[in-house]
């Protein structure tokens, strides 16, 4: 495989080697389970969903990891203002979360690690912190020292002075610098909380993926995704705990997908423009919905409306069309091509997704092969032609169903 993905802290595409050979570590940023995902939550599953296929078919083993964020100071206010259990109401979430983006025909992960589950591991990681003077106590919290990590904002390129106005980053009196972050705050009776050598509390954000990350990884990962909306202050607060236990970075390929935009903003729930997964698939097949998501590069922001998904539909009554044509009795599926590796699978297909992931020209490419069936009047060729089809179905995620339940579920 000759993999090439655009590397954040490069700022460039850089060609993919992992540490240990045949051996990829993945680590992706999942939900805060505090309200019904939106279709812009999805595009990151979808996004490395179609990575760890690709690397599957090339590595012996593929670790895949993604976290569910389950507690959080937004799924305390939600569930208070429901009458709900915090932890079952963060389970519910959950739960709803997984449907969904199954829905969009996301494999699961490996391991679905949650905050909740790593307390342990993340006082130990804070603890570290605070004897190597990069942690410190104040008014009943543990913040990390910017200050003592010289390397801060590297990964974003932002100066320290330009971090103030960045998202989430909280202005508190018992702060020694604004930039500094939470890494365990108190926690009173009615909240969820832990014992800790600070007393009672709760983890912050930022320490919880990194905690989960060094207890089913170790110190060192491959590959660190999510949405480029994470990328300050959430992963530059990551990478600078890293360095502040191991002195190094730990993290050797950050690979960030871009924004969906509804009327040239991001779509986000604050500013209220949100489709809800579960409202969309009331109306909408979610394989389709995956097709939509696909037809943008992943680095690029994608404008997301209803001639996006009715396009895509179209796109795809088109490919299954095609594999109808091709044999009108086909009833199997391309979930036959998991087990083949990757020079198995078409070269067009290969060479588009080796080039950072380029699934609009690797979706460009199965049309050209659903063209070539409809024009070919030899059965045999034709069934080639279909498998190949298929095949790179496989690695995108689409293409998974006969023709006739596709046809005959209203897609």
């Amino acid at each position: 495989m000759n993999l090439f993905l655009h590397e954040t802290r490069a700022g460039k595409k850089i060609r993919f080697e992992p540490l240990e050979p045949e051996v990829v570590r993945m680590y992706v940023c999942g939900p805060t389970v505090y309200s019904r995902a939106h279709i812009g939550n999805a595009r990151p599953p979808v996004v490395f969903d179609v990575l760890a296929r690709v690397l599957r078919t090339a590595f012996s083993k593929v670790r895949y990891a993604a976290n569910i964020t389950d507690i959080d100071d937004k799924i305390n206010a939600a569930a208070r203002a429901n009458g709900e259990d915090i932890a079952d109401y963060a389970e519910r979430f959950a739960a709803i979360y997984r449907e969904d983006i199954s829905a969009l025909k996301v494999l699961p992960p490996d391991i679905e690690p949650r905050a909740t589950h790593h307390i342990e591991p993340i006082l130990a990681m804070i603890t570290q912190l605070v004897s190597s003077d990069r942690a410190y106590e104040a008014d009943g919290h543990v913040l990390f020292d910017v200050a003592s990590d010289p390397s801060y904002g590297m990964l974003s390129n932002r100066t320290l002075d330009e971090m103030i106005d960045g998202a989430r980053v909280e202005i508190a009196p018992y702060k020694r610098d604004p930039k500094d972050f939470v890494l365990w705050k108190p926690s009173d009776l009615d909240l969820p909380g832990w014992e800790s050598p600070w007393g009672r509390g709760r983890p912050g954000w930022h320490i919880e993926c990194s905690a989960m990350i060094r207890e089913h990884f170790g110190s060192t990962i491959d590959i660190h995704g999510g949405g480029s909306d994470l990328l300050f202050p959430h992963h530059e607060n990551e990478l600078a705990q890293g360095r502040g236990i191991d002195g190094a970075d730990y993290v050797r390929y950050w690979v960030h997908n871009g924004m969906l935009t509804v009327e040239k903003d991001k779509m986000s729930k604050s500013v209220g423009n949100v489709s809800a997964i579960r409202a969309l698939l009331a109306d909408h097949d979610g394989e389709t919905l995956r097709y939509a998501l696909l037809s943008g590069h992943h680095r690029q922001s994608l404008h997301w409306d209803l001639r996006l998904i009715h396009q895509a539909r179209r796109s795809l009554d088109s490919l299954y069309g095609a594999v109808r044509h091709a044999q009108p009795d086909f009833s199997g599926s391309s979930l036959a091509f998991a087990d083949r590796q990757w020079a198995e699978f078409p070269e067009t297909v290969r060479r588009h997704l080796e080039d950072d992931l380029h699934t609009p020209r690797a979706l460009a490419t199965m049309h050209e092969i659903a063209g070539k069936i409809r024009r070919c009047d030899d059965k045999d060729q034709q069934r080639g032609l279909r498998d190949r089809l298929l095949a790179a179905g496989w690695l995108l995620g689409i293409l998974q169903r006969s023709p006739e339940e596709y046809f005959q579920s209203g897609a």
